[in-house]
């Protein structure tokens, strides 16, 4: 007689034990044991317990090759679902397997493990598990299917609604439970009668009375210092849209700024060429947004100024704007506009360079290149790796429940009156926005190192999204370095990995739309390049989600700082404007709490957050990748103790990147 011992672990979350009845079945390369019951004494599969149970056999089972787990109804009561984290199994001969699940179990369904360690596809060595691995792919592959948004866009998951989603990527029922929460929170607005009014704002300071509710150290800063010009330059490297900007060196041909125009906001003495040449000068250009037809409003078509910014690291080291113009082609319907021209005038100039600076943050920097591309990563990952392989141990947490929260969300982006739809370029300007960018962008403007560098930013000072963005690209390398190479010790080991490989072909057929001229990787050669990637797609979905979600109520909840929508056209002559012409630009009172709505329920924080290098499911089995993942938490931890001590000197803090901040995938 053989006995193994099953320690069964329920998880933690609401709703997660099961009064129904669990059967087990062992597999080993000597046989396969009988159906068996885990039933102890009392109640099993309760909520955040580990009931263990003795399973015997005549004989050894040999080596563990998989472990079979059903579910069956106990008497009449109603369904309710199981969530098993894991199992772990003591062999006869005295070895422990882990046997890692973390999933909700519905009645009558019947899940198959794999335990102890992670293997490539071509490490299989006993039919079973080949056979078993061949149709774990093609089962994946027939379920998780791609489908096309639109037109020049990354692909996205065929599901229509969350309701056809497997459990193993959906939410939490505790989260979906917080989430109706906060989205019931955000409507207690309506209760203050200001949702939905077509009311204009009759002054500024009314606007203050919306969030009486909820307030941060940053919005308040917002309120107060919004029109002050080095608050405004500082917001290109520490707010919500840190990628834009670049060094200039000389200015472009379409942007006529002379000499005697910006000599007042120079150092005294210096000059426009001096200042460039020591690079100190700075380009906002939104070129890729001209021509792009807005949207109508009130049966007249509104404005979108695809503009130019021109931007002076000053000696007291703060990044001032000293010039704007606000369409791409000069005309004298369109001036530069200066900090010396009336208050107003620069006022309402800047306000138009951010509405254009916001929508390209909302739909090119967060939804399409995080959340859209986060998707593709997680999806390619589900249809190209079984669930041992050592990439899809270590790359699911990241993108844990993206697909559930995308799927769910862009009825909401993309419906006549969802959050695209409101913006001044509207639902097809937004996405004609993105499926420019997309044909522009490159693998090396992804990777945080390159981009600084592409863009001459190495040295431009108080830029803590470069300083913390970079410390932690270095730590995310270092720790997925040592995790790749203990798995592919040679570049011959990737080469003939199908699985990886296969992965990195859909990323660039349904991400990057096959374009060769954008850098990204078809296939991978060496083990140098896997570890470059997955360097990113980690930094991407943690670090730089974090950077473009986490401060949108700080910086958008206060519309006169940066609005998606403009009522009125932008000036085409200096000296026309007032407070009044600003109030009248500015959306109206409902529209208002509309957006400053949706920045307090996205930039939320819920009870099962996970944060970077947390990893609270085991799914490795190997003590030296456990050894690896602490040292990645250590690391997280100085740098999080760094960026707090420097913060505490900082009138405005940027902990957007401090690891604490930064959730583990892209859940919100």
């Amino acid at each position: 007689m053989a006995e193994y011992k099953l320690e069964v672990t329920t998880g933690d979350m609401k709703y997660a034990g099961t009064w129904d009845h669990i059967y087990v079945t062992l597999f080993g390369t000597e046989g396969q044991s009988e159906r068996t019951e885990l039933d102890n004494f009392g109640r099993d599969h309760v909520r955040a317990t580990t009931g263990t149970y003795t399973l015997s056999t005549n004989l050894s089972l040999g080596k563990l090759l998989l472990l079979k787990v059903e579910k069956d109804p106990f008497a009449i009561l109603p369904e309710d679902e199981w969530y098993l984290s894991k199992i772990v199994v003591t062999t006869p001969e005295g070895e422990a397997l882990l046997f890692p699940c973390y999933r909700w179990i519905s009645r009558g369904e019947l899940v198959e493990l794999r335990g102890g360690r992670a293997l490539k596809g071509f490490e299989e060595d006993h039919p079973l598990l080949i056979d078993h691995r061949e149709k774990e792919l093609i089962l994946r592959k027939s379920f998780y299917q791609w489908k096309i948004l639109d037109e020049g866009l990354p692909h996205i998951n065929n599901f229509n609604s969350v309701l056809e989603l497997p459990a193993e990527i959906r939410f939490s029922k505790s989260k979906t439970d917080e989430f109706s929460l906060s989205n019931f929170s955000g409507l207690k607005l309506k209760i203050k009668g200001l949702l939905g009014s077509t009311e204009k704002w009759k002054n500024i300071e009314d606007m203050k009375k919306i969030f009486w509710s909820r307030k941060t150290t940053i919005s308040e800063y917002v309120t107060e210092h919004w029109k002050e010009d080095d608050f405004y330059g500082s917001q290109f490297l520490n707010a919500l849209n840190p990628n834009v900007i670049k060094r200039c060196s000389a200015l472009p041909p379409n942007f006529p700024v002379t000499e005697e125009m910006v000599k007042p906001f120079l150092k005294e003495g210096s000059s426009l060429q001096e200042e460039m040449k020591k690079g100190n000068i700075f380009l906002y250009d939104q070129k890729k947004m001209d021509g792009i037809p807005p949207r109508a409003y009130d049966g007249e078509p509104l404005h979108v100024t695809a503009g130019l910014c021109l931007l002076y690291s000053n000696p007291e080291n703060k990044l001032m704007p000293i010039a704007i113009q606000l369409h791409q082609q000069p005309s004298e319907q369109n001036p530069i506009f200066l900090p010396s021209d009336s208050e107003t005038d620069w006022l309402l100039a800047k306000m138009f360079i951010k509405n254009a600076d916001t929508m390209d943050h909302q739909a090119v920097q967060h939804l399409m290149k995080t959340h859209f591309l986060s998707e593709v990563y997680a999806l390619a990952a589900l249809r190209s790796f079984s669930v041992i392989h050592p990439l899809y141990k270590l790359l699911f947490p990241h993108f844990q429940s993206t697909i559930y929260l995308n799927t769910g969300s862009r009825v909401a982006i993309f419906s006549s009156d969802g959050a695209f739809e409101n913006t001044s370029l509207g639902c097809d300007g937004q996405t004609e926005l993105m499926r420019r960018d997309l044909s522009e962008t490159t693998y090396s403007s992804l990777c945080l190192p390159e981009n600084i560098t592409a863009r001459g930013l190495e040295s431009i000072p108080n830029f803590y999204y470069r300083d913390d963005g970079l410390k932690l690209w270095n730590i995310i390398n270092s720790f997925v370095k040592a995790v790749v190479e203990y798995y592919y010790p040679s570049d011959s080991e990737v080469c003939k990995d199908t699985e990886l490989q296969n992965w990195i072909s859909e990323i660039f057929t349904h991400g990057f739309l096959g374009n060769k001229a954008s850098g990204f990787p078809a296939g991978f050669h060496t083990v140098q390049e896997v570890i470059k990637f997955i360097t990113m797609v980690i930094f991407r979905v943690t670090g730089h989600h974090a950077v473009v979600n986490n401060g949108q109520f700080d910086y958008f909840s206060w519309a006169p700082n940066a609005s998606l929508l403009l009522r009125k056209p932008p000036p085409t002559t200096k000296g026309q404007s007032s407070m009044e012409t600003i109030l009248e630009t500015l959306p109206n009172v409902g529209e208002t709490v509309k957006f400053g709505a949706s920045t307090f329920i996205i930039t939320e924080t819920y009870s099962d957050r996970v944060p970077i290098g947390a990893y609270p499911n085991e799914r490795f089995h190997e003590p030296a990748i456990k050894q690896m993942m602490k040292e990645f938490q250590a690391e997280l931890s100085y740098l999080s103790e760094a960026i707090s001590a420097r913060n505490l000197q900082l009138e405005i803090p940027y902990s957007y990147l401090d690891p604490t901040q930064i959730e583990n995938s892209v859940t919100i």
